[in-house]
């Protein structure tokens, strides 16, 4: 074993972190959107059963990964399987992608919870405010840089006094401003000048309530593929955050404990999301305001909400973006440790200069980023329909392609050449029984990648 590898202090540390990796942006602005699209009730049925099969299916399986070959993921596929070190680079290159990106977000959630901090917060509500602020030269920059220094300051504490005790900081807080905010949404009630009165509890209703109208099979295979699509989100898979994050899984930790309530965690967290932003939306909004997702449902959609609700505004605003924040900063921790574990794993240095490199490409890429909003800016077709900019063009590299390429890769992997019994005999080297070890079998070999091949092919365009 490295010497320089740490470990998790207990299941407990290991479990909030990655907990705190697969409670981030896609639960917050995504999930909610998918909800309200899809039938509300009916996509949130679909997605607790992918939950505990497919993505259940995904995380143990990189978890194992992790901790059998006390490896990051540039070099545990290679340790597996000398012919699969390709596979290692891939997964390795997701989260250099993302995490430029990722921190230019991060920028303007800082922005905005300084806003409502300090600032004119009911401006934020003003129809031209977001694309104003992200198209300026230097502001976005100096967040994304406060950003990525944040990140990179904890991260370069190590795994137990970085990793580990943020999460356990940030983690309880997180959940608790996501309850809190839920509550208050659906206290909600809003009357428009014409009288019509709409309640965060309707929102609920809309949100929980199964909607099977119009179901057809494409109907329903749309729903599942949106489902499956937000579990990459959810649960931080196939992209190297597990593997890593499981190779400081000590020894003698349960892996099979550890994935549920990292299951269970994240299912609970992505659901108060939708309790929390839903009612909240269609109460000032109605139910065309809930068709909002990503950055417009975040920056525009809900900055009209909290001005809308008068002084109150200022402090659920905050209070939102101090959660949203939290949720960003546990979710780029993980995506830069993934690539600085890399780094130290194959090339022998330092996690101080593993940090400084991740850091000069997350500048510089970041920027390429800020600047894709003003004197970079274009517009390119994607196969999705979409137009983008360089962040979608990243984001669409990253978690369209490459994603689902390493998640089918590790299906092939474990599945078909190495056998499910690699994994199975890790989750089983204390004596506990492998939970779901049959359906394991079915999903590793069969299901997930066929699953995964028809996310990929859709992603693309082709279906």
């Amino acid at each position: 074993m490295d010497t320089r590898r740490n470990s998790f202090r207990g299941s407990i540390g290991f479990v909030l972190a990655a907990a705190g990796s697969a409670v981030g942006l896609g639960n917050i602005w995504r999930f909610p959107y998918l909800a309200a699209r899809d039938g509300g009730g009916t996509f949130l049925i679909v997605y607790i059963i992918l939950a505990v099969t497919f993505g259940f299916t995904l995380l143990i399986t990189e978890v194992s990964i992790g901790r059998k070959t006390r490896q990051s993921p540039l070099t545990a596929y290679g340790k597996l399987h000398r012919k699969w070190k390709g596979l290692g680079a891939v997964a390795c290159l997701i989260p250099m992608i993302i995490l430029p990106y990722y921190c230019a977000i991060g920028g303007w959630v800082v922005k905005y919870f300084f806003l409502y901090a300090f600032g004119d917060w009911k401006g934020a509500a003003a129809e031209d405010y977001f694309s104003s602020y992200i198209s300026g030269d230097v502001e976005p920059l100096i967040m994304l840089f406060l950003f990525l220094a944040m990140v990179a300051f904890i991260v370069a504490r190590g795994v137990n006094k970085g990793i580990e005790a943020s999460s356990r900081i940030l983690m309880p807080i997180l959940v608790l401003l996501v309850v809190v905010i839920a509550v208050f949404s659906l206290t909600i009630s809003h009357t428009e000048p014409d009288g019509t009165n709409r309640t965060g509890l309707q929102g609920l209703g809309i949100y929980l309530i199964p909607d099977f109208s119009g179901m057809t099979p494409g109907r329903f295979g749309s729903i599942l593929l949106d489902a499956t699509g937000q579990l990459f989100f959810s649960l931080s898979v196939a992209m190297g955050i597990m593997i890593t994050y499981g190779s400081y899984v000590p020894e003698d930790a349960s892996i099979r404990t550890s994935v549920n309530q990292i299951e269970i965690f994240d299912t609970v967290i992505a659901l108060l999301a939708g309790a929390m932003i839903i009612p909240a939306v269609y109460a000032f909004a109605g139910a065309e305001g809930m068709e909002a997702s990503g950055p417009g449902l975040m920056f525009e959609a809900l900055p009209r909400v909290f001005s809308a609700m008068g002084g109150i505004g200022k402090f659920v605003g905050l209070l939102f973006f101090a959660m949203v924040l939290f949720a960003a900063l546990t979710s780029a921790i993980s995506i830069m440790e993934a690539v600085v574990s890399s780094l130290m794993d194959r090339f022998g240095i330092s996690r101080t200069r593993a940090i400084a490199i991740n850091v000069v490409i997350a500048v510089v890429a970041g920027g390429l980023v800020c600047a894709g909003y003003n004197h970079l800016y274009f517009e390119l077709p994607l196969p999705t329909g979409a137009t983008a900019q360089v962040l979608d063009i990243m984001d669409y590299i990253s978690n369209n392609i490459l994603m689902p390429l390493v998640a089918v890769g590790t299906c092939i992997l474990i599945g078909w050449v190495l056998k499910p019994k690699t994994v199975i005999d890790e989750v089983q080297k204390n004596g506990e029984a492998m939970p779901r070890r049959n359906l394991y079998v079915l999903m590793i070999k069969f299901v997930a990648p066929v699953m995964l091949v028809v996310l990929f092919l859709k992603s693309l365009g082709v279906m």
